[in-house]
């Protein structure tokens, strides 16, 4: 089972260039329990990147460049299918 509505959608996120951001999501119920990956710009982010870390629902991204600006998709997913979240927008200024 995986439901339709997230839980929590991210919101759109404005910040300074250098400081962090943080996007959060809650997935859809399900079961089993979905997880959670993230995407930017529809490609999906790789958290293996040292400025990047998604805990729980979180996605974090410390040092925040221009280049991280862009809409971000949490996406819920198991072995019944996958969820894409509203998209939210970060500004880096």
């Amino acid at each position: 089972v995986l439901r339709d509505d997230f839980r929590q959608n991210p919101t759109d996120v404005v910040v300074a260039a250098g400081e962090p951001a943080i996007l959060e999501c809650q997935p859809p119920r399900g079961h089993p329990e979905p997880t959670i990956y993230w995407k930017k710009d529809k490609i999906r982010i790789d958290d293996r990147e040292e400025r990047i870390s998604i805990r729980g629902g979180k996605l974090m991204i410390s040092n925040t460049r221009k280049s991280d600006a862009g809409m971000y998709t949490c996406v819920g997913t198991n072995m019944v299918g996958e969820r894409d979240s509203d998209p939210a927008e970060l500004t880096v200024f």
